[in-house]
């Protein structure tokens, strides 16, 4: 997986075809596109737009960390499942508001406070757009933040530096290439690293330690998540033969855990019924119960993601997915995938299994209830 990025220098140009960004940019005003001068201040605040999937977030940790080592401050606003999945962090993350006029009015009001913090804070580069979406630019725009972000959708105006984003690039890449305005004069963007690393706060490995002596999980255990929202390119992101995986390993006395997301515990309690099944499980203690286990084995999803960057073994079983694109990141990731893009066997992926983990197999199944 090709890691490099190339720096440019100066303002990057907007697409000629960034029509709504030209219109709304005369209806506004020109944003100031000149050199903006860096701030002197040990701390310096930087609003960060976080994106809206639990994959993208994780993908994006390592561009944070970035910003975070180079003397920023980072106030994050996302969904309210990130401030869970990012405890480990502690960075100060605010849920993102639900309307469009209570946006602006969340934006304006940390605004303040980094003015507050920073007498710079209006004469720079001051805010991250990571979503590609038009309204997350126009929201930066009208609250009067200085942004960077994509040229996408015809926003390249909105932004104070619209990026153009290179071609053939990895998610985490991409996310990694928006960080290079933001640092020093004289500074190369540096190559983004193997590994995600990611940090699982104390709070959460308790938890997980609680549920597993409940639930009798002994060592060894395998993490299912068969589960993945949407579609990719019109086709299901889901391998078919999760449920007979999972009767498989089961009979053979491995103890299989599943933590269904918001709307799967139905799902998961039916079709995986010889499983132990964690309902109501944060992202965080997610992370804490995939540290310490055996293997992962995840459709194109976020706690396939969340896998790679905690560092278990992950065997990635894809179908239609852009492996070079949206590829779960790490030296610790096996990706498998049947002919043409379809979807491997079941007998493709056991053998895969059993190679890449030494599972422990109970003398007889284990008990699923405490």
């Amino acid at each position: 997986m090709p890691h490099g990025l190339a720096k440019g220098g100066g303002t990057i140009p907007v697409a000629s075809q960034d029509y709504r960004g030209a219109l709304l940019a005369s209806a506004f005003g020109p944003m100031n596109r000149v050199a903006l001068p860096s701030s002197t201040a040990t701390d310096k605040p930087l609003i960060v737009r976080l994106r809206n999937w639990v994959g993208d977030v994780v993908l994006g940790i390592p561009a944070l960390r970035l910003l975070q080592a180079h003397g920023y401050q980072l106030h994050l606003i996302g969904k309210p499942w990130a401030s869970h999945l990012l405890r480990g962090e502690g960075w100060a993350i605010e849920t993102l508001a639900p309307s469009w006029h209570a946006r602006i009015t969340q934006l304006l009001r940390i605004k303040q406070s980094c003015q507050q913090r920073d007498p710079s804070f209006n004469h720079r580069l001051n805010s991250l757009v990571l979503p590609f979406s038009f309204s997350s630019a126009l929201e930066m725009r009208l609250a009067g933040l200085r942004s960077v972000g994509y040229a996408y959708e015809g926003r390249g105006a909105l932004l104070s530096r619209s990026i153009q984003r290179q071609k053939n690039l990895h998610e985490l890449q991409a996310y990694w290439q928006l960080t290079e305005p933001f640092l020093p004069d004289g500074i190369s963007l540096p190559t983004p690293p193997q590994t995600i690393d990611f940090s699982v706060a104390a709070q959460d490995e308790v938890t997980a330690r609680s549920l597993r002596i409940a639930y009798r999980v002994q060592p060894g255990y395998v993490v299912l998540c068969p589960f993945a929202g949407g579609t990719y390119a019109n086709q299901p992101k889901v391998w078919p033969h999760f449920e007979a995986l999972a009767q498989k390993l089961t009979g053979r006395g491995v103890q299989v855990i599943l933590c269904p997301g918001p709307g799967e515990s139905e799902l998961a309690h039916s079709q995986f019924p010889t499983c132990i099944v964690l309902e109501g499980v944060t992202l965080g203690t997610y992370a804490a119960f995939l540290k310490d286990a055996s293997l992962m084995v995840s459709n194109d999803t976020g706690p396939g993601h969340l896998a790679a960057a905690v560092g278990v073994t992950t065997l990635s079983v894809l179908g239609p997915t852009d492996v070079q694109q949206w590829g779960a990141w790490g030296s610790n990731v096996t990706t498998v995938r049947g002919d043409d893009n379809g979807w491997p066997s079941l007998d493709e992926v056991s053998a895969l299994m059993h190679k890449l983990s030494p599972i422990t197999l109970a003398s007889s199944p284990p008990s699923n209830i405490p």
